[in-house]
């Protein structure tokens, strides 16, 4: 990779670190979270030091929005690069109060780009910056760690499996001020885990590493959602979507969600109509049907069109849906028997109806769908008319 692209982060790493070998290249969006995902050992860490300039390669390529850190005829040191670095261990200085932590090594432009207190209200520790670093528990210390980054004034925040070394309970604690982080600041950011589960929480694009090699790069649902890749063809394979709340049932506590393709309605609290809602759909949560179904406790019946299908082991069969029969719709999956494919005579182009009995909310944005990259609300609005009767 040799060029650089406004609105773009460019990477590209080839060579050999000690006995690992090295070919990673993508390019995304500077904007949003990219995921960087892949086992334990297949060089997602090593990508990331790439990147902030700890590792050398000679043929590598770095640049951020435009602007090339790294080249055949340059090379910025780390110090020279605009990154907000978040470890797996917080790595907070013992001796030194939150607020110094926080304030450390932080330019003063003036005025900030990112406040102070707009840092210390997104990652929520007004009532520690007095206190003493040994007195925080382990999400309090990484909360600190990333609000010290976001004060060094990055253009790029790069997050190195941060909730790795923190437990189940703590993990919750710490996803919705990352989600918050994201909805709050136009700052792009690099998030690397090993746990999918964190990666659907908030991310917009995903690049897949294995053995040190970039396997697929582009948007989070996109690749979910590929039937070539290890997602789309496990047992766990699901898709992430981002719907817009625009109404509420009250008497049956109902949330209505508008997607590209269709409407959902979903047992969750009220939200503000407009609002974005990160929600996941299982494969394993949707079945297929050639008419629709008038006596059915499945609230979400949509049509669709059958996009592709793949086999999954001897007996059962994934199909990629595309929802309102419109391939530029969101597309779900669908997991059923290779017999069920047969007798109802199934074929990829055909117009069925997706039973989809369970959708998971995995979280709620405080920006309306007119601040987010989202489909138009024409498509929704769209989308919701033609699916009233489901």
């Amino acid at each position: 990779m040799t060029r650089s692209e406004a609105g773009r982060i460019d990477i590209g790493f080839r060579g050999k670190l000690g006995n690992f070998l090295l070919d990673a290249s993508f390019n995304v969006p500077a904007r949003g979270v990219t995921a960087i995902f892949g086992p334990s050992g297949c060089g997602k860490t090593t990508v990331a030091r790439c990147i902030a300039g700890l590792h050398q390669l000679r043929d590598g390529f770095c640049a951020v929005d435009g602007d090339i850190w790294q080249d055949g005829a340059r090379f910025r040191r780390p110090h020279q690069r605009a990154i907000g670095y978040v470890f797996q261990e917080a790595s907070l200085f013992p001796h030194l109060s939150v607020k110094a932590n926080l304030l450390f090594g932080a330019p003063k432009p003036s005025p900030a780009p990112i406040g102070f207190d707009e840092v210390v209200d997104l990652v929520g520790i007004t009532p520690l910056i007095d206190r003493a670093t040994k007195h925080l528990s382990g999400g309090e210390r990484q909360r600190v760690a990333i609000g010290r980054a976001l004060l060094s004034q990055p253009r790029l925040l790069l997050m190195d499996e941060p909730l790795a070394a923190l437990d189940r309970a703590t993990k919750n604690e710490i996803l919705p001020f990352l989600e918050r982080l994201h909805e709050a600041l136009s700052l792009p950011m690099i998030y690397i885990s090993h746990d999918m589960a964190e990666i659907e929480r908030f991310a917009d694009h995903l690049v897949m590493m294995d053995k040190g090699v970039v396997k697929a790069a582009g948007p989070l649902r996109v690749l979910q959602s590929d039937p070539a890749l290890p997602l789309a063809a496990g047992r766990e394979a699901a898709v992430s979507l981002d719907g817009i709340a625009s109404g509420y049932d009250g008497r049956y506590g109902l949330l209505v969600l508008c997607v590209k393709g269709g409407r959902l309605l979903v047992p969750a609290p009220p939200i503000a109509p407009g609002t974005r809602q990160r929600l996941r759909i299982a494969a394993s949560d949707v079945s297929i049907a050639l008419k629709p179904p008038h006596d059915s406790s499945i609230l979400n019946i949509l049509p669709a069109r059958i996009v592709s299908q793949s086999p999954l082991g001897s007996g059962e069969v994934t199909l990629v849906l595309a929802l309102g029969g419109d391939d530029r719709a969101e597309h779900v999956l669908a997991r059923i028997t290779r017999r069920s494919w047969d007798a109802l005579g199934l074929a990829e182009g055909l117009d069925v109806f997706a039973q989809i009995k369970g959708v998971s909310l995995v979280s709620a944005s405080e920006r309306r769908a007119d601040d987010v990259p989202l489909p138009s609300r024409d498509d929704l609005d769209g989308a919701c008319r033609s699916n009233r009767a489901a």
